[in-house]
């Protein structure tokens, strides 16, 4: 049967999720600077969104903003000019809702408005975080961050993967999302050096006179060269596999930073491999030959961060295959660390009969054990495989495109908010965002060459010509493919460590 679109998703929304949802939009579009002016319509929860027991974020984050507004008020020192996405300055159109930036930045101090996300659930601090990335950054920072973040997904999917990760309560989703915008931005320079820069920048800069960049660089792509963790095939669910070869990491031998480089930059790699209704990978953990010079706790417990806080919901399942017994002990550090939703998804295996509940056995690579007669092999990069990236007027032509789009998607996001639930108009508004939305996605992979270096697996034909995905020589591509569900894997136990 197709792949499952399971709940929570796009086309699933129960009403008082999609309700959610809508308040969701309401404060992020407010965060980001974007408010609505037509027929009397204000973003206040008020027009028959029922916003439920966590209306208190709306009126936290609209206190928050009046007061930056106060500050950056006529005037006012901090007053600062206004510009649209890229940039440019909004058109204005009679008749119809606009959406314009709001007159202030996010640089007044921020009250401590989010108490529930305060006391005693804050594990990785984002509630710091979204307060100085609210004081250190424009709105307009915070909302390219997020476009820039959505590429090819429906915003709505990226949204609710926040929702879902804080249980629905939008006021601490919208921590963990802000707090996230300013990870990618501020922090790891996600879009702007990791993937901007990846395989080919990595290749210049070990040539360079730089004794510190050229070790980042070497240590980034040996661990490409080696194989040390790689994406190939689908498990039963279609969900893309990383395979993390455990025996060929040891402590010391990279940086940390390098580490950290090569974790975002397949994460992110994975990213492009999703085809909905699939929104989650599987990551297969291969221990065999496993010791503890192959031990190394920092990049363990970075992997656990990114997908807990700055990935949320993007792990489908986990499988350690062949832990020997003196992982358990190990096991155990491990186990306290993860949110129990993610533990719950971790599941050993010994066998290949083991490992055949989760891939198929013509899918499991010989070196595991399957049929698949297929290897890791790096393929270099080529000289000039990314000079799409230097035509400057082609890709300000299509940053122009989407930067349209994305103005007509907020246009009709805010139109959406302020409608009931069960509006004529509702409909149409929710065929019309979807379509935005498979625009965004199209111009997504028409921009792509001329923002993110080829990888790999563009060399090898997996990412093929506007997104077209091909693990398996023959077959069709993934969007196009079905599968059978497989059936439930068994329970995780430290008993199950060899």
């Amino acid at each position: 049967m197709p792949a499952e679109t399971l709940a929570g998703r796009p086309g699933t929304l129960t009403p008082e999720q999609e309700a959610k949802l809508r308040q969701f939009w309401q404060v992020t579009l407010k965060v980001f600077g974007v408010v609505a002016q037509s027929d009397g319509h204000e973003l206040n929860g008020s027009n028959g969104v029922d916003v439920g027991s966590s209306g208190e974020a709306t009126d936290a984050v609209t206190q928050t903003l009046q007061q930056q507004q106060v500050v950056d008020a006529p005037g006012s020192e901090k007053k600062k000019k206004r510009t649209s996405f890229f940039g440019r300055k909004r058109q204005q159109n009679d008749g119809e809702t606009q959406v314009t930036p709001a007159p202030t930045d996010a640089t007044a101090n921020v009250p401590t408005l989010l108490s529930s996300a305060v006391e005693g659930d804050d594990k990785y601090g984002q509630t710091k975080e979204f307060q100085q990335a609210l004081a250190s950054q424009t709105p307009e920072d915070l909302r390219t961050a997020f476009w820039s973040m959505v590429k090819l997904d429906h915003p709505d999917a990226l949204l609710l993967r926040f929702l879902r990760a804080r249980k629905w309560d939008v006021e601490r989703a919208l921590v963990m999302l802000v707090s996230t915008m300013h990870w990618r931005g501020q922090e790891m320079h996600v879009d702007d050096d990791v993937i901007k820069e990846g395989e080919g920048g990595a290749l210049q800069a070990a040539q360079s006179s730089d004794v510190q960049v050229k070790k980042e660089a070497e240590d980034f792509l040996a661990q490409l060269r080696i194989g040390k963790s790689y994406l190939h095939g689908l498990d039963k669910h279609d969900r893309p596999i990383c395979v993390i070869r455990v025996r060929l990491h040891r402590q010391g031998e990279q940086s940390e930073k390098s580490l950290e480089r090569y974790t975002v930059y397949l994460i992110e790699t994975a990213r492009l491999l999703l085809s909905p209704p699939v929104d989650t990978a599987a990551l297969l953990f291969d221990m065999t030959n496993f010791s503890l010079a192959n031990m190394d706790y920092a990049p363990v417990r970075f992997m656990i961060k990114c997908f807990e806080a700055n990935y949320p919901e993007s792990l489908g399942v986990v499988v350690v295959h062949k832990a020997p017994w003196i992982f358990q002990g190990i096991w155990t550090i491990i186990r306290g660390w993860l949110d129990p939703v993610v533990a719950a998804k971790v599941h050993f295996t010994r066998s290949l009969e083991d490992l055949e509940e989760f891939i198929p056995r013509d899918r499991i690579a010989k070196e595991l054990g399957g049929n698949e007669d297929w290897s890791y092999d790096y393929v270099e990069p080529s000289p000039d495989e990314n000079s799409l990236m230097l035509d400057e007027a082609a890709t300000n032509a299509l940053l122009t495109d989407r930067e349209e789009i994305v103005r007509e998607f907020e246009v009709a996001t805010t139109r959406w908010i302020t409608l009931s639930t069960g509006a004529a108009e509702n409909a149409d508004i929710l065929v019309k965002r979807n379509e935005l939305a498979e625009s965004l996605r199209k111009n997504y992979w028409q921009l792509d060459p001329y923002i993110r270096a080829r990888t790999l697996y563009d060399r090898i034909g997996v990412i093929g010509s506007g997104g077209e995905i091909k693990f398996y020589l023959g077959e069709m591509a993934v969007e196009e493919r079905t599968t059978e569900a497989g059936p439930v894997a068994h329970e995780t136990s430290p008993d199950d460590v060899d």
